[in-house]
């Protein structure tokens, strides 16, 4: 169900600089479905990613947690997410969470989010001493 609905959802990417569309589908721990595709911009990079379009629409609809997170894209292989929205995911995602990579090949890969983002960044770090 989230391959298809990011499958569904890149082909309404707007990416008419790149024409690399990518789309991102993620299931929140309430069960509800949120989808993103990535937007350019011509003032690159002020573009936005589909993971970050994905979680965008998640808060939006009031659900704060990611369960389960698909991506695809039109590459040889499996495109994982950039560095920052790598950060994002696990703001709202548990370390364990599977992060699933496809390209519209059919080829596939599955990552945790701990695997996708070590040595990640959180609020603990802001802690004053």
């Amino acid at each position: 169900m989230l391959k298809e609905a990011a499958t569904a959802v890149r082909l309404r990417a707007y990416a008419p600089y790149s024409r690399f569309k990518v789309g991102a589908a993620l299931r929140s721990t309430s069960g509800s479905i949120h989808v993103g595709c990535n937007v350019e911009n011509v003032a690159y990079p002020e573009g936005t990613c589909a993971e970050a379009g994905a979680i965008a629409a998640m808060i939006a609809a009031g659900d704060t947690r990611i369960a389960e997170l698909h991506v695809i894209a039109d590459s040889p292989t499996p495109v994982p997410p950039c560095g920052g929205c790598r950060q994002k995911i696990a703001e709202f995602a548990d370390p364990d969470v599977k992060v699933v990579l496809h390209t519209t090949d059919g080829a596939s890969r599955t990552l945790t989010v701990a695997e996708l983002l070590p040595g990640l960044f959180t609020a603990a770090h802001m802690a004053r001493t």
